[in-house]
């Protein structure tokens, strides 16, 4: 069964960092282009940042542009997002998910994911 696991979510004060991981078991994360959403109460999960298998683009949500950073450890077939001034908006259960339809005009598309974590919670207050 394919897994996909999220860690390093936590409380940070606004301006704080937090770097969360994706790990994948029983599947190889090197085929896939892989997203992360985030998803805050009464909200509709929207797309935060991916990183293409093709060529290694990545893509950012307006909102984070500039200080949020994917990046992916083939080796350790993981994928990190390093959180950087965080701000009170930022809060949510941040998810992983894995795809291999994607193209940069829709890598924000949750529905074309395949596969997802179980989610890890930001929560960014002072």
């Amino acid at each position: 069964q394919v897994q996909l696991v999220e860690s390093g979510g936590g409380l940070a004060q606004p301006g704080g960092s937090l770097r969360l991981s994706c790990a994948a078991s029983r599947f190889t994360l090197d085929f896939y282009n892989i997203g992360w959403f985030r998803q805050a109460p009464g909200k509709e999960r929207e797309g935060v940042s991916c990183i293409s298998i093709s060529d290694g683009r990545t893509y950012y949500a307006d909102s984070v542009k500039g200080r949020f950073t994917i990046s992916r450890d083939n080796a350790k077939n993981t994928v990190y997002l390093q959180m950087n001034s965080l701000k009170p908006d930022d809060t949510a259960v941040y998810y992983c998910a894995a795809t291999i339809r994607m193209s940069g005009s829709n890598w924000y598309q949750a529905w074309r994911y395949d596969y997802w974590g179980q989610g890890t919670q930001v929560t960014v207050s002072s």
